[in-house]
């Protein structure tokens, strides 16, 4: 009896273990990921983009201009301002502030993976002498959604606060530094991108962001799509002597970035009036 109770108790045992093994086996497993960090393109390279998070604002922006209508003319009053990146590491901002910049975007995220390890220094750096600044996301349109890329960028350096010294967040999106210029997408899905983008980051901020771009990148990958021209503030990229023709059928410029020597160099507008009126909302 002994005997034969210790061998059914066996079986019993066995047939859990099995049981347990086999559960164990079919549960699936996450598999490796396999998705390999973008590889920049000999162009971006020459630009000083090596690896994946080195895309700055107007890496290439004076390569390809369209110039055949008129420019638009600069108003009477302005701002002058700086934008940066990890390139330009810790910033002396007290040597800006004294060279007349009165305010400053950076660089906080690209894609889904990047933050620029001296956000801190550039955007609080430049806060503390009085600047009025504003974070900046490098759109990876083939990376994610535009929603997932507005959420990353608003929780990671690219919120608002009215408290007169910050700017919305702007949506930098133009040249592919790792491929194809328009990411690989239909210009009505390149629209639809940035849409989706620009409605979460308002539903995150209560702000419409900021577009940075330009003339031939917008024509070429949107369609020179006029969608966001009554909502969005316009940042226009072109290193010359006037902004020159504006893409989508903005009426005007809110921010022109006209020049990368010795650093890339921005004007504002308007006077310093309607840059603290644009930072307070």
């Amino acid at each position: 009896m002994k005997s034969a109770l210790f061998t059914g108790a066996a079986v019993t045992l066995g047939l859990l273990l099995a049981s347990v093994g086999s559960a164990q086996a079919s549960t699936p497993t996450a598999p490796a990921s396999t998705a390999a960090a973008p590889t920049p393109t000999p162009t971006a390279r020459a630009h000083g983009i090596t690896k994946a998070g080195d895309a700055y604002s107007g890496w290439l922006s004076n390569t390809t201009t369209k110039t055949a209508a008129p420019a638009v003319m600069a108003p009477a009053a302005t701002v002058e301002g700086i934008d940066v990146s990890s390139h330009q590491g810790n910033v002396n901002w007290a040597s800006y502030w004294s060279a007349g910049k009165r305010f400053a975007y950076v660089k906080a995220t690209e894609g889904t993976s990047y933050k620029n390890p001296y956000f801190a220094q550039q955007y609080n750096g430049s806060y503390n002498v009085g600047m009025i600044r504003g974070a900046y996301h490098f759109a990876l349109p083939n990376n994610s959604s535009g929603a997932t890329q507005a959420n990353y960028f608003a929780s990671n350096g690219g919120g608002w606060s009215r408290d007169g010294k910050t700017l919305p967040g702007t949506l930098d999106i133009e040249y592919n530094p790792y491929g194809a210029t328009c990411y690989g997408l239909s210009q009505a899905a390149m629209v639809n991108w940035v849409r989706d983008f620009l409605n979460t980051y308002k539903s995150r901020t209560g702000r419409d962001a900021v577009i940075y771009t330009n003339l031939d990148w917008w024509s070429t990958c949107t369609g020179n799509s006029g969608a966001f021209n009554a909502t969005n503030p316009l940042w226009v990229a072109r290193y010359a002597s006037a902004p020159g023709t504006l893409p989508g059928g903005w009426p005007f410029h809110t921010f022109w970035q006209y020049s990368s020597s010795p650093i890339d160099q921005d004007r504002f507008n308007g006077d310093q009036s309607r840059l603290v009126a644009l930072a307070n909302g």
